[in-house]
């Protein structure tokens, strides 16, 4: 089954995965760590992983999503409800803006 709709190489793709690899350094900024900091906090192997992800070249695993609320000091439903808005903006809208 297919998931999500969207195509990676579409910009209105690429430009929403930067915007929320942004809103991921702001968050990770405002709980006051460091790439690897964050990255041992939510058992990432690597911190460069962080680094990818603030630039959008990828996505939090949805089976992680709590470790990351938890390790970025928001509840799951904010941290996921943010985070749909950049991943999956079609799902976002029909969810929250109907």
């Amino acid at each position: 089954m297919y998931g999500n709709p969207q195509r990676r190489a579409d910009p209105s793709v690429q430009d929403l995965r930067r915007e929320g690899g942004r809103w991921l350094k702001e968050q990770r900024e405002n709980a006051g760590l460091s790439q690897r900091q964050l990255a041992a906090k939510v058992g990432a192997d690597y911190y460069t992983f962080i680094s990818q992800l603030e630039t959008g070249r990828g996505r939090i695993p949805p089976d992680r999503y709590r470790d990351w609320a938890a390790a970025l000091g928001l509840s799951p439903q904010t941290f996921v409800r943010s985070l749909l808005r950049f991943y999956d903006p079609i799902t976002y809208d029909i969810m929250f803006m109907e």
